[in-house]
């Protein structure tokens, strides 16, 4: 009956570091996260930057509402693979921040099995005797 408490000891021990694991990756996702987002927030400032300069050059205003047509649309490209790039990085620090758990959950689902077995084999031998 002591090896449970030792299994629950360990399952426990192995927890707290697998939540301190999981904790340190979610920081460094949350870090690129911050910095994906302050480097597209600066190149679509700069874009956007260069064609009113641009905008503001033009002389006629064919050229204006083409130039805007064709702002609108890298503009809009640009967000989409960014919304792509954050999906990928928030799936992959979801994966990242739950592998730790992975082993914590097997090896308490072996624990568990293992101390069902000396129960149920404790219960035979005394029904038994």
């Amino acid at each position: 009956m002591m090896n449970v408490y030792e299994d629950a000891s360990k399952i426990t021990q192995e927890a707290l570091d697998n939540a301190m694991k999981s904790a340190s990756v979610v920081t460094k996702g949350f870090q690129q996260i911050a910095a994906e987002t302050t480097d597209f927030t600066k190149r679509a400032y700069e874009q956007q930057a260069e064609m009113l300069e641009k905008l503001f050059r033009t002389k006629t205003l064919d050229k204006g509402i083409e130039l805007q047509a064709d702002y609108a649309k890298t503009a809009y490209q640009s967000w989409v693979s960014q919304a792509t790039r954050m999906g990928e990085i928030y799936a992959d620090l979801a994966k990242q921040a739950y592998k730790p758990f992975e082993q914590t959950a097997l090896t308490a689902t072996d624990a568990g099995s293992r101390a069902a077995k000396q129960v149920s084999q404790s219960a035979e031998k005394k029904a038994a005797a």
